[in-house]
Parts: C-alpha cells; sequence; structure tokens
C-alpha cells in the first residue's frame, strides 16, 4: 500500500520510454494515478487513449494525459523521459547538447504545477542533465535526481545469475559512476548470497568467475544499450521497469537501496557531479551512502568518471 494516499505520477515525454514508464507504472500499481504529458498533442492523446483502453486489466491505477502541462499538477513523483533519442552509434553525451536545452526550459513549468514533487530525470545523459536540472530549480539535492544505473545494475545482475545459477534477487551487486561509457561494476563489493563473486562455484560444476569474466560482463553490461538500440532503434521496457521501480520506492516510503544518481557533495573526494552510487530511496527521496566502500583501483575509476562528466556539464553551461 502506498505511503502517499492518492499517490500521483506524471511521466513526461510519450516516445517509446516514457509510454512504457507509463505501461510500466499502471500494469504494476506504482500510483493510483498516472499523468502522460507531451507538447506532441496528437501523439501523447494516442497514447493515454490506448493505455486508458486497458484500465479494465490494470487494477486500481488509471491514466490521463494530453499536451497541457496541467496535468502534472498535484504529482508526489514526476519522472522526465522527454528529449531527442539516442541513436545508433551515438554516445549518451552526445545527446547532451540538445537535451540540455529542453530540461532547462521544461523544469521552471514542472515546479510551477508539481511545486513538491519528486524528480526523476531519465532522459539522456541523465547525469549531466540531473546537475543541470537542480542547477535551473535550486531544488533540494534529495528531491531531483537521476534514474542513473539502477537499469544498467539490473542487467548486471541478469548476467551474473543466469551464470552462476541462481535467482536474480540473490545477487547483490552494482554499477555505479556514470550511466553511460565511464560506469563500472562495484566487483568489491559483489556477492551472491553472503559468498564473494570470486570465491562462488556453480551447482552445475561450471568454472568458477575469473577476474578476466567479470571485465567481459561489466563492458556487455556498458555496451548492452547499444546493442538494443542498433536492433530495435530505442531501449524502452527494461528502462520502463527500472522507473516504475524508482517510483514505487518513493511512493511507498521503501527506504530501498538502488544505485541512483544524485549531484554529490563530498562524497569520496566528487563535488558538484550527478553519479550513481547506492543510495537510499524514500518519500524525501534519494539519499547516498556515504559509505559505500571502493578499492583504490574502483576509487580510481569513479574519478575519472566525474570528471568525464563535469567536462560536459562544464560545455554546457
Amino acid at each position: 500500500m502506498a505511503v502517499i494516499e492518492n499517490s500521483k505520477v506524471t511521466v513526461v515525454g510519450a516516445g517509446s520510454v516514457g509510454s512504457s514508464a507509463a505501461y510500466a507504472c499502471l500494469i504494476r500499481e506504482s500510483a493510483r494515478h498516472v499523468a502522460l504529458y507531451d507538447i506532441a498533442t496528437e501523439k501523447v492523446e494516442a497514447e493515454v487513449l490506448d493505455l486508458a483502453h486497458g484500465t479494465q486489466f490494470t487494477g486500481s491505477s488509471d491514466i490521463v494525459g494530453g499536451s497541457d502541462i496541467s496535468v502534472a499538477e498535484g504529482s508526489h513523483v514526476v519522472v522526465i523521459t522527454a528529449g531527442a533519442k539516442q541513436k545508433p552509434g551515438q554516445t549518451r553525451i552526445e545527446l547532451a547538447g540538445v537535451n540540455a536545452g529542453i530540461i532547462r526550459s521544461m523544469m521552471p513549468q514542472l515546479l510551477e504545477v508539481a511545486p513538491n514533487a519528486i524528480y526523476v530525470i531519465v532522459t539522456n545523459p541523465c547525469d549531466v542533465l540531473t546537475v543541470l536540472a537542480h542547477e535551473a530549480t535550486d531544488l533540494p539535492l534529495e528531491r531531483i535526481f537521476a534514474s542513473g544505473t539502477v537499469l544498467d545494475t539490473s542487467r548486471l545482475r541478469w548476467l551474473l545469475a543466469r551464470r552462476a545459477g541462481v535467482s536474480t534477487s540473490n545477487v547483490h551487486a552494482y554499477i555505479v559512476g556514470e550511466h553511460g561509457d565511464t560506469e563500472f561494476a562495484l566487483w568489491s563489493a559483489t556477492t551472491i548470497g553472503t559468498v564473494p563473486i570470486l570465491d562462488w562455484r556453480p551447482a552445475d560444476g561450471s568454472d568458477p568467475f575469473s577476474p578476466e569474466e567479470l571485465d567481459q560482463i561489466a563492458v556487455d553490461v556498458r555496451d548492452a544499450a547499444y546493442k538494443v538500440i542498433q536492433g530495435k532503434g530505442a531501449t524502452n521496457y527494461a528502462i520502463g521497469l527500472s522507473s516504475a521501480r524508482i517510483v514505487e520506492a518513493i511512493l511507498r516510503d521503501e527506504h530501498a537501496v538502488m544505485p541512483v544518481s544524485t549531484v554529490l557533495h563530498d562524497f569520496h573526494g566528487v563535488n558538484g557531479v550527478a553519479l550513481s552510487v547506492p543510495s537510499i530511496v524514500s518519500a524525501a527521496g534519494a539519499v547516498p551512502i556515504r559509505e559505500t566502500s571502493f578499492s583504490v583501483e574502483e576509487l580510481e575509476l569513479f574519478h575519472r568518471s566525474a570528471n568525464a562528466l563535469r567536462e560536459v556539464a562544464d560545455s554546457l553551461r
């Protein structure tokens, strides 16, 4: 049961990601009310109509939407997916210029109709856009954050679980840093159950994990989006589901540990950059877990990720 009574989530952007996020919120009953907003009137009205036609089968959640920003009024959570989509061969960072302008112009408008909402940035490059959105709104750091590496972490856990022969829910692993090319796995803290990843012995008698295999798995996770985009033009289902999961953690005040991306302040020497680290997600928003430990090599990778994103953010100011 949702802690916030009569809860409402608005998804901004009725493209493949936004529509999938709205669909996921409906079928998972993430919120009592789901709204979908986009400036493209015909597109958003068609998506809302298509979703509404199925609400006999979606429990208590309902769907509204349109091209008037007032549809977001009274939202407890706003999920932002609007922007140019990533093209085959294009990095998330290359998207930055176009989507930065969209975020800067849209955030003040959204704040007018949903001043008390928690904002979740899904539009890529989500880490850079979170910094710019924070600067455009001056919201408390915990109230505006990105979906970050929640999806990347799900991809990692799926690959590890399949190889290890266990349930995904029993793999405790995180992708941290940029949601993009400098992301990395926090192998020093990765376990299956209570067993460190390199000590795990698969039940089928296959070889244990090697450092080289783990490195390749991390690369496969990093490049997974490119493979999906190459084949079907966009990633949408998994990011829609992960967005709905973040919404639930907020609305149900779960205090769930998730690797979302907040603007960091004095976090292992990183300031003013949004990066994904294990964070507590609740009705108050997202708060990084400061006690998160890194190996020496991982800390170097973390700072490399921060420096890369700082350069992009600075170029857009």
